[in-house]
């Protein structure tokens, strides 16, 4: 985090921009990718007190009947109100965050050369952003956004705006990230923008924090995009 010789930087998005993609181009680059999706289904498997806290709030109807949570389910009731969307948050995400600093610390102690990414859908939205090293955000713009969505779940347009609207402006975001990725183009181009974002992050975790006390020379303007 911030004033540790260490980097820790957080990987976000929207929802279709293409982040799930990009994490998945940087890990088998051999990066050190913490996804937070992943780890959220650990904190509410079966037999976990995330788990017993989210049948507390919502009623035992969104378990399955082997027990598991009903995520589809739960997932309609979230996107369509933002009262309960708030209160499985301030279930889930302490847990997570706990689960993946400790991850991320432990790879990046061992070698201070190294760069570990948090992999987190919400980072803005829950201020996660505030305590990392940098911070980098898979971009594509709204109609994008939307054209991806329909064509990739099935759903209407208004299903699909939705649940863009229930996440922060893909744009408002841009003005909080160190580097922009733009993911507007075709698959075929992930790889090629997660080599230079490897290199870029890397770079980084070798020169040391800039002047403005965050990693990358001081001069340079942020966000820096990579298309």
């Amino acid at each position: 985090m911030k004033g540790d010789a260490l980097m820790i930087v957080g990987l976000t998005g929207g929802i279709a921009t293409g982040k799930s993609t990009m994490s998945r181009a940087l890990a088998e680059l051999g990066m050190c990718v913490i996804d937070a999706d992943v780890i959220a289904r650990d904190v509410v498997a079966v037999g976990t007190e995330g788990l017993q806290e989210l049948v507390a709030q919502f009623g035992r109807e969104f378990l399955t009947p082997d027990g598991e949570l009903d995520r589809a389910k739960l997932g309609n009731v979230i996107f369509a109100d933002a009262s309960s969307r708030e209160r499985l948050n301030q279930i889930i995400h302490p847990r997570v965050r706990a689960e993946m600093w400790h991850r991320a610390r432990h790879y990046v102690g061992e070698d201070p050369s190294r760069v570990a990414i948090l992999d987190v859908p919400l980072l803005i939205e829950g201020g996660t952003h505030t305590v990392m090293d940098a911070n980098v955000l898979v971009y594509a713009p709204v109609d994008v956004q939307l054209a991806r969505l329909m064509a990739r779940n099935g759903l209407s347009e208004a299903q699909a705006r939705a649940r863009i609207d229930a996440q922060w402006p893909i744009d408002q975001k841009r003005a909080l990230v160190d580097v922009l990725v733009d993911n507007s183009g075709a698959i075929e181009q992930v790889s090629a923008l997660a080599v230079r974002l490897m290199a870029t992050l890397e770079a980084w975790a070798v020169s040391g924090p800039g002047g403005d006390g965050r990693f990358g020379p001081a001069h340079e303007v942020r966000p820096i995009v990579l298309a």
